[in-house]
């Protein structure tokens, strides 16, 4: 098996490599970590203490560990930490992010490389964020008696019926694993559909709402909120996680809002690094002064833009109206948690199906909005600064729906200390695949 499937990639691969080699050129994509990716050159471990090896695939995934990395480190001071991620972005966020533990790029799925990360990491124990089921990573630690889990898991509708067709395949994966930690019931049935054991799989609830923060006075909002020169009497319009052309949309809200609202104030948040500039390349066309968080000579602009990496969660801290991108196009939606967490009246396009569930219970509580044109948006932005009372009660209602659901974050640790976590130099010799 593990040589079909280097034969399918390698494949895949070359059909792909165009694009690759197109968004390279272009866009700056895909320049680094060749050597992480296709060789399994990670960083080299002795061994002499446990390890516990966490892949999260981006950023959403990454920032998913904090909540979790605060309580393993606290609890297992003497274990080592590797974090690995798929994306540039999630790699640069992890970094900030986990400064003190090692921090690199995942493997791609060639049997070489799965081997030759695992020789070097020597990982006690690895952890795979939602659910990431590549053959040759998992058939390989498996056999080498490495304990695998999965956390905060996850199987979306289109996923189930796609793993469906390869369920021989599938199940087997599924039965590598020591612990599958899963968010509802809903997705724990499909895995069990899949061929996963019972007595493995475990309802933990979903760590993104441990990750979350509350108080809207942390330091970090405090210094972008000073950073921007936002008065306390101006009300906050941000428009986070976009893509094109949701920019273009919050531009015409606020444009056509502003004379009748003088104390709006517009924050854009592109969802990817790559779009910071012809974003801002956006707001200059329409005649509009430009704020940039990334020019470190505070100047004052019309809009506002931030073009940093990690920041969102914080700024969302900032907002009275929040539209979360991604769902007026058909990415799916991005996360709407950390807005709902401040007490934000959220809005959101009907694409969500990434976090279907999240939403269903939002919109069942009436802690949120959904907006399906741009016209709308216009609307229902105009009508929460008509009646702050009614975007006071959305908000409220999602602060409140987020804080009943926290606690998944250490149901998930205490099922992970039960991993037979030993030393790893008592793992097997890596044999050939």
């Amino acid at each position: 098996m593990p040589w079909i499937l280097n034969l399918a990639y390698v494949a895949l691969l070359l059909v792909v490599s165009p694009v690759l080699l197109y968004r390279r050129w272009v866009h700056g994509k895909y320049r680094d970590g060749w050597g992480e990716k296709l060789w399994g050159r990670l960083p080299e471990r002795d061994g002499l203490r446990p390890c516990l090896w966490l892949h999260a695939v981006s950023v959403g995934e990454v920032l998913q560990l904090r909540p979790l990395m605060k309580l393993l480190t606290v609890q297992r001071p003497d274990w080592e930490f590797v974090i690995t991620t798929t994306t540039r972005t999630g790699l640069d966020v992890a970094r900030k992010e986990y400064a003190e533990h090692t921090v690199c790029y995942c493997p791609l799925d060639f049997s070489w490389a799965v081997r030759n990360a695992i020789s070097r990491l020597k990982p006690s124990a690895i952890v795979l964020v939602e659910l990431e089921l590549w053959p040759n990573l998992v058939l390989t630690a498996s056999r080498l008696g490495i304990p695998l889990a999965l956390i905060n898991g996850r199987v979306s509708e289109k996923s189930f019926r796609g793993y469906c067709r390869i369920r021989p395949l599938v199940a087997r994966l599924l039965r590598c694993f020591d612990l599958l930690a899963v968010q509802n019931s809903e997705y724990a049935d499909r895995l069990w559909a899949l061929g996963a054991p019972s007595e493995r799989l475990h309802l933990t609830g979903s760590i993104k709402f441990d990750g979350v923060q509350v108080d809207r006075s942390n330091s970090k909002t405090a210094e972008l909120r000073q950073f921007f020169g936002l008065r306390s009497d101006e009300k906050i319009f941000i428009a986070g996680s976009t893509q094109a052309p949701e920019e273009s949309f919050a531009l015409d809200t606020w444009q056509s809002l502003r004379s009748e609202f003088p104390n709006l104030r517009l924050i854009l948040v592109p969802r990817h690094k790559e779009r910071f500039e012809e974003v801002a390349a956006l707001v200059t066309s329409r005649g509009l002064t430009l704020q940039r968080r990334s020019n470190p000579v505070r100047t004052v602009g019309d809009v506002l833009l931030l073009d940093t990496l990690g920041e969102l969660g914080a700024c969302w801290g900032l907002a009275d109206i929040a539209f979360v991108g991604g769902s007026l196009t058909q990415r799916g939606g991005q996360n709407m948690l950390e807005p709902a967490a401040y007490g934000a009246a959220v809005l959101f396009g009907p694409n969500t199906w990434n976090f279907r569930d999240i939403v269903e219970q939002l919109l069942a509580r009436g802690a949120a909005r959904v907006v399906r044109t741009a016209t709308e948006l216009t609307a229902i932005v105009r009508e929460f600064l008509q009646d702050s009372g009614a975007a006071n009660e959305l908000g409220r209602r999602a602060s409140a729906f987020v804080e009943t659901q926290q606690g998944a974050a250490s149901r998930t640790v205490e099922l992970l200390l039960r991993l037979p976590v030993s030393n790893a130099q008592t793992t097997p010799q890596i044999r050939a695949a």
